[in-house]
């Protein structure tokens, strides 16, 4: 397996790409569609000699564009079948209906969070800037958890790992790193796990439905795992994936406990209120992302009846009943309030 680094100054940083050579010859991720980033990829493919029409499949592990952009650049060079959970496949082939309803449902957060409008018209600014990066349409094949693909010469099995986006899955495949035993495995993670940063919820993909509840199933997964490594769609391989899994559940019950402080200091407040308490000043991306993760946990709290809200829009939190912390530890798994 070959990892091959992409360049990215859009979101996370440094993409990865892997490529399976053997029987099928596969790649996990493309990268976004800019000239820059293909240039990367077909010059990480030149060094293992290969060209994009030399690529049987192309496995993406969601459908953002720095994940999924170059797919379609991919399949037009030689026939590879591109495959995508059956959640995020109409955005990866660049559906209008599935595009249009993804536009029109972010709107319809921002006003809910309570953005202002020179914030809105930075962000719409920004995306619409961005318009292209997703990639050419393409012919996708949809795939559900638990399917196993040839790749290379391994089989990978789909994992579904929701909550940064609704069809996100990474690909577990039997380790041959030394010293594991015959049954240890690692996982292509996607952004579920990444090494350095947390992977936002709540803005990445604003159709996901309790965003953080899903996201912390997904860290438990990982968990009960165990798999000896992981390798994540940014940056270098993470030796401890249920070590991880637990910090970052830890972080976002953390996080959780400072959304409730902004609460009892400030009073009731919306998203985009207690995002800037958070998060402070935020541009490009982060705009969408920062009051959608303080969303997300302002709805798990509500779902767990710490808080209430208010049925106008902007939509406003308050807290009621008990915001203990044993209560709010009853909200999370015990991966992320364990001793």
């Amino acid at each position: 397996m070959k990892a091959i680094s992409l360049g990215n100054r859009a979101f996370e940083g440094l993409n990865n790409a892997y490529l399976l050579e053997g029987a099928v010859t596969t790649l996990v991720d493309t990268g976004i569609a800019t000239p820059d980033t293909e240039s990367d990829l077909r010059s990480g493919l030149a060094d293992a000699g290969y060209e994009f029409a030399d690529v049987d499949q192309v496995l993406v592990t969601h459908f953002h564009a720095d994940h999924a952009g170059l797919a379609g650049a991919v399949r037009a060079a030689g026939d590879a079948t591109v495959r995508v959970h059956e959640a995020d496949a109409p955005l990866v082939a660049r559906d209008p209906d599935a595009l249009a309803a993804m536009e029109d449902e972010q709107r319809a957060r921002l006003d809910r969070w309570g953005m202002p409008e020179d914030a809105q018209s930075e962000l719409l600014g920004f995306l619409d800037g961005s318009d292209g990066i997703g990639g050419d349409p393409t012919d996708v094949a949809t795939f559900e958890d638990g399917d196993r693909f040839d790749a290379g010469d391994r089989t990978l099995e789909a994992v579904h790992l929701p909550g940064h986006s609704a069809g996100l899955c990474g690909f577990a495949f039997d380790s041959d790193y030394a010293g594991l035993s015959a049954d240890g495995r690692e996982l292509f993670s996607g952004d579920a796990l990444l090494p350095y940063y947390t992977p936002n919820v709540g803005g990445a993909d604003v159709r996901v439905d309790r965003p953080l509840a899903s996201y912390l199933d997904t860290l438990t997964r990982i968990a009960e795992g165990q798999y000896a490594r992981a390798w994540p769609g940014h940056r270098g391989p993470i030796v401890d994936p249920a070590g991880r899994a637990r910090d970052i559940a830890v972080h976002h019950r953390e996080r959780t406990g400072r959304v409730l402080s902004v609460l009892d200091e400030h009073g009731p407040a919306d998203a985009w209120t207690v995002s800037a308490h958070l998060f402070g000043d935020l541009s490009s991306i982060h705009i969408l992302h920062g009051p959608g993760e303080a969303s997300a946990h302002l709805d798990h709290l509500t779902e767990g009846g710490v808080l209430t809200t208010t049925e106008n829009s902007p939509v406003e939190y308050e807290l009621t009943g008990d915001a203990s912390a044993a209560a709010v530890d009853d909200l999370f798994p015990p991966l992320a309030t364990d001793p």
